[in-house]
């Protein structure tokens, strides 16, 4: 129980209970199993993106182009199909292609010319979508190819949705490399401390690049199942929503600084904007309040992550402080030690 109170983990279940419980009092729908399964389609794009910019943000970075490069890997993909011909597994090789390029760019800029993370990413940013908008002149694809409509409709058992299955495939691969895996933990190093990570002989470089890559690839890989979401690729749809997706992971326990988080305080995160956007509607509310509530919500969750890390930071300087005058010499000791005799 005490490892549980200290986890931002076990505060953020509670309050989905919480705020799940209060929505379905006032209208009961909230809590039937057709809402909760749509719940987990709608918002399988959103939790995908979130498990990379939890990597990202485990690294000491940051990246702000994401939803620029899911933009573009959507909109060539589904050019791409129409010109040449495909199917879902082209769509998913042509789309994690091309966000894996864009991503590895943002991870060169970064590495090589040290510019600052989000500076550098907001650059990319504004030059990917831009470039799109110039390219396509804005014209909205109506017509994908019909695989996107069968991956969409698509169920498992219990009428669970395929596209939740794909959220589940990279939260248990993001887990599976955060954990397992040397690559996992110098990520959570770099963003700890670049010089310990240097000198316990991670490979800065090699590190950084793979994480820009692989946000890179996620996003390309979400791409594909956004384009099924909404049957359409439209240039300017998926841009601007990169903050919800990084609160989402803030408000999950991740830092900004680095080497704090977790894959399942980020599945959390999404699910609490997820929960507050569909109970609010449900309840009658404005969508106009959606944003304030989410506000209000992230606010606390990361000011309860603050106290908590800063409660762990005193306990740990206790510790010390204590191990240190167990092990400090007495004034006998220090007389019998040096052969002298005590006064």
């Amino acid at each position: 129980m005490k490892k549980l109170i200290r986890r931002t983990e076990f505060f953020l279940f509670l309050l989905l209970v919480a705020l799940g419980l209060g929505f379905t009092l006032i209208n009961p729908r909230f809590a039937t199993v057709a809402n909760l399964l749509d719940l987990i389609k709608s918002y399988s794009f959103f939790g995908i993106l979130s498990v990379g910019v939890l990597v990202v943000l485990l690294s000491g970075g940051i990246d702000i182009s994401f939803t620029a490069i899911a933009q573009v890997a959507e909109y060539v993909t589904v050019s791409w199909i129409l010109a040449y011909g495909g199917n879902l597994g082209t769509a998913l090789l042509v789309g994690c292609s091309v966000g894996t390029v864009l991503g590895i760019v943002n991870g060169l800029l970064i590495h090589f010319l040290r510019i600052p993370p989000i500076i550098a990413t907001i650059g990319t940013l504004n030059l990917y979508y831009g470039v799109l908008y110039v390219v396509s002149a804005g014209q909205i694809i109506y017509q994908v190819p019909e695989f996107y409509r069968t991956l969409s409709g698509a169920t498992l058992p219990g009428n669970f949705p395929v596209l939740g299955l794909l959220w589940i495939g990279v939260v248990i691969l993001a887990a599976w490399l955060l954990k397992y895996t040397v690559l996992g933990r110098s990520i959570y190093a770099l963003g700890g401390s670049q010089i310990a990570a240097v000198r316990v002989g991670f490979n800065i470089f090699a590190t950084r690049l793979f994480v820009y890559a692989f946000m890179g690839f996620i996003s390309g890989f979400a791409s594909v199942v956004h384009t099924a979401l909404v049957q359409s690729a439209i240039p300017n749809s998926i841009v601007g929503h990169e903050l919800d997706v990084i609160a989402a992971v803030v408000l999950g326990g991740a830092s900004i600084m680095g080497g704090s988080g977790s894959v399942l305080g980020t599945c959390l995160g999404v699910a609490l904007l997820a929960l507050l956007g569909n109970g609010l509607t449900l309840i009658g509310m404005s969508s106009y309040w959606n944003n304030v509530m989410v506000g209000l919500v992230l606010l606390v969750g990361v000011t309860m992550s603050a106290v908590q890390r800063n409660l762990q930071a005193k306990r740990r300087v206790t510790n010390l402080d204590g191990a240190a005058l167990m092990a400090r010499p007495t004034h006998d000791q220090r007389g019998t030690s040096s052969g002298m005799p005590l006064a």
